[in-house]
């Protein structure tokens, strides 16, 4: 089997990378594919090295899949060239989410969106992909009416310039080069994309309506903050879930412990929650501070982290692939 990985230079894409190999696919021809600057650089993978080749090369090798991870406008233009010749792109970027032609894909809440036809699939945003998954099974069991939820986002989300800028500040350095509009280290900003008229930014905005897609559920109502905080394990997110229906609380901790990809690490007595060192380099969602909303007799808080490169990009990615694999 062919797979190619394009944008493979950058942080999700080395760790598609690697998540490639952990599942097993070492041995698979994977072809690399980035931007002009980067052609020619060589990347580890499995026991051996890849060239960075040509997008063109890449759509050329006739790939099963292409993986992408290479930034809206190269989505755009490349994935409907990869598609023309039979492969299936699964992209990381945001050109494609809110196509109502192309699925928005969380495997374990709804990869039979993906029909036979479809040859691009859209990988949700870093923050829903947590997010529902934590709470799928209580929308399947339940029904959600409501959404209240902040994110504390690492800065790994925004890629390495912004990590750059973090570890010069945290040198005492100048930054060469400013991610951001303020200093991150011992701080945090509520601003994450770009400002919307509606005074929400463009990472609010996908948390409404990537939710409401995945869960194909338009009356869902959401509000959402992001804040950006000087972390590179992965974000956390304060989630208040109001339910159609009563819950019991052993209930839910019950659908929340067995829904596959979700670890429930919630011991209040032992402070046991999760925290971005919890989730870093894994693979699952964590869940925890799992507790009824005093003010509200359907709704129920919790806190939610996971490795925003695993879960909220690579290993998302993958986990389409291999699930398409597996059907």
């Amino acid at each position: 089997m062919k797979i190619a990985v394009v944008g493979a230079t950058g942080l999700v894409g080395r760790e598609m990378l690697t998540v490639l190999e952990e599942e097993g696919f070492g041995q698979e021809e994977v072809i690399v594919a980035a931007s002009e600057r980067s052609i020619g650089k060589k990347l580890a993978f499995a026991d051996r090295e890849l060239t960075v080749v040509p997008v063109d090369e890449a759509i050329a090798a006739r790939p099963q899949f292409a993986i992408f991870s290479a930034g809206t406008a190269a989505s755009r233009q490349y994935a409907p060239q990869f598609a023309e010749v039979g492969t299936t792109v699964v992209d990381n970027s945001s050109a494609w989410r809110k196509d109502p032609n192309i699925p928005l894909v969380v495997p374990e809440i709804n990869i039979d969106s993906v029909h036979s036809n479809h040859r691009i699939i859209a990988n949700p945003n870093c923050s829903t992909i947590q997010m529902v998954l934590a709470i799928s099974a209580l929308q399947r069991e339940y029904g959600i009416s409501r959404i209240v939820v902040s994110t504390y986002q690492s800065i790994t989300g925004t890629g390495i310039k912004a990590v750059r800028q973090l570890e010069a500040e945290e040198r005492g350095e100048k930054p060469d080069e400013m991610a951001y509009p303020y200093p991150i280290h011992r701080n945090l900003f509520p601003h994450g994309g770009d400002w919307l008229e509606s005074g929400y930014t463009t990472e609010e905005q996908k948390l409404v309506d990537e939710t409401r897609k995945i869960f194909a559920d338009p009356k869902i109502g959401i509000s959402a903050t992001v804040a950006r905080v000087p972390v590179v394990g992965g974000h956390s997110e304060s989630v208040n879930v109001e339910l159609r229906k009563d819950y019991d609380l052993d209930d839910v901790r019950r659908l929340i412990e067995t829904t596959p990809g979700v670890v429930l690490y919630d011991d209040p007595s032992r402070n046991i929650y999760p925290m971005p060192i919890t989730a870093h380099h894994r693979n699952e969602v964590f869940v925890g501070r799992l507790r009824r909303d005093p003010s509200n007799s359907r709704a129920l808080n919790l806190w939610v982290v996971a490795d925003n490169i695993r879960k909220g990009a690579a290993t998302n990615a993958i986990q389409i692939m291999e699930a398409l694999l597996k059907r």
